[in-house]
């Protein structure tokens, strides 16, 4: 069972170039599942451009992991841009400020927290970008992410699991192949699978892998 509670986000976004700076509302819903508080690691799990339109898939991954013993928090970033879902054309100028929206989140744990982030397509390069900039994250797991731009301006990355398809055209693995050359670059520790045939998105039987090798990275590293 998920619970929810507000909190407050308010943002100054600078992007640079041509692109509009977008502002943000001023508050974003966090549900949580599992355990909180104690000894549990805690996950944060960052959906991808569709959002909460189907929520249930990403609640029953955040029911999965928390049935591993994980407090498991769903920021719903977008209420910062008063989005429902990306569109691909706003992703450059709106990432800053989903960014700084889990930000917030995670400002709230406690320093002691052992905290590791899951994230999906977009999410996983907000993981990333998140991982770079917080010496609070102690994994990613980056599914089907792309390369967020000055990623390598960063923090040093923690330990992270790469999990993409070959066959996404959505989301090329190229990316995959760039984001573990950087990790490796930086003396950091990085696995990846990647699936054959696979597009964006994974099958059920490429899934229930995916869990899996999540399961286990994440018990290693958090």
């Amino acid at each position: 069972m998920s619970t929810v509670c507000r909190r407050t986000f308010v943002a100054g976004l600078c992007v640079s170039g041509a692109a509009t700076a977008v502002a943000a509302q001023s508050g974003i819903a966090v549900s949580s599942f599992g355990q909180g508080g104690g000894n549990h690691p805690t996950i944060l799990l960052l959906y991808g451009s569709d959002g909460l339109t189907n929520s249930g898939r990403y609640e029953l991954a955040a029911q999965t992991i928390a049935s591993a013993g994980y407090s498991v928090l769903l920021p719903r970033y977008f209420e910062a841009t008063g989005d429902s879902r990306a569109r691909y054309g706003e992703i450059r100028t709106k990432f800053s400020a989903w960014r700084q929206a889990v930000e917030t989140v995670l400002a709230d744990q406690p320093a002691s927290a052992r905290i590791g982030v899951v994230g999906f397509s977009l999410g996983g390069a907000l993981a990333l970008g998140l991982a770079s900039r917080s010496p609070k994250i102690r994994a990613v797991v980056d599914f089907f992410g792309f390369e967020p731009a000055g990623l390598g301006d960063g923090r040093k990355l923690p330990p992270t699991l790469i999990l993409h398809g070959d066959a996404d055209r959505v989301v090329p693995v190229s990316n995959a192949a760039a984001i573990e050359r950087l990790i490796r670059s930086q003396g950091g520790i990085v696995q990846s699978h990647i699936y054959p045939g696979e597009g964006h998105g994974l099958s059920l039987t490429s899934l229930s892998n995916a869990v899996g090798r999540t399961r286990d990275f994440l018990q290693r590293h958090v």
